[in-house]
């Protein structure tokens, strides 16, 4: 099947790297459900920008927090596929909402835990369950981790030992689903500027600078050296990787 008929379903779409990988994709033929949280007007912005391109788009919104909606949302994504590309199923799974926390071991409260557990690996684990039903045999499952799970910055251990725990999901899936011809694979970027890393480059004015200096290509991320990689994962070239965590860093901390 030609790109210009599959489609990709991205949570939290609405901005950062979830926004760049649906526009990387749209500029790829793919047409794109993307889900967000709480902003619907800028994930109704980027539908616009992906019409613009010629491709259709929907966003829905979802809480990728709370498994107790999955339902739901599954049967408003089988309506949109309907309405929209008279289909059933769509290809692609991009699990990138997410939020990040800050606090040392010896200060992370219990509810900090239990945040980062719901979104970041019980949310991803039981809606990528709840979806396996509408992904397409030959289709693809890209989750996001980070570099985080390899190199350490102290206060991120809550954050980052869920992101390892998405790491070995990953490969389980790729085993599980390998009979299905569906590639499951981490992409792990290092820091990006986006609003998710705001904050810490505002409060740390140094931290640019340190991180650069020690990242190979000499500067952080930006959002479009994150969502090519979601693209060529999703393109017949990255068919037969699967089962594997690709770090999009720069090269930081080699």
């Amino acid at each position: 099947m030609a790109d210009t008929h599959r489609i990709a379903l991205i949570t939290g779409g609405s901005r950062g790297l979830g926004r760049n990988s649906a526009l990387k994709l749209a500029r790829a033929g793919v047409g794109v459900v993307l889900t967000f949280h709480s902003k619907q007007a800028e994930a109704e912005a980027v539908v616009s920008e992906i019409e613009r391109m010629g491709q259709k788009a929907v966003a829905l919104q979802l809480d990728t927090s709370k498994p107790a909606g999955f339902e739901d949302f599954a049967a408003r994504l089988r309506e949109a596929l309907r309405q929209k590309w008279d289909r059933t199923t769509f290809d692609f799974l991009v699990n990138n909402a997410g939020t990040e926390h800050w606090s040392p071991v010896a200060q992370t409260e219990e509810a900090a835990i239990d945040a980062m557990f719901h979104i970041h690996f019980k949310g991803v684990y039981l809606l990528t369950q709840r979806l396996l039903p509408l992904l397409e045999d030959g289709g693809r499952v890209i989750n996001f981790s980070t570099g985080l799970a390899r190199f350490t910055f102290p206060g991120y251990a809550a954050y980052a030992s869920m992101k390892a725990a998405i790491e070995a999901f990953t490969r389980y899936l790729a085993k599980e689903l390998g009979p299905r011809r569906i590639a499951c694979n981490t992409v792990a970027p290092g820091p990006v500027e986006t609003d998710f890393t705001k904050g810490a480059f505002e409060h740390n004015p140094g931290l640019r600078g340190m991180l650069s200096e020690q990242t190979a290509l000499g500067r952080v991320g930006v959002p479009d050296d994150i969502g090519g990689v979601v693209a060529f994962l999703c393109s017949e070239d990255g068919r037969w990787i699967t089962g594997q965590r690709l770090e999009a860093s720069g090269g930081l901390f080699l």
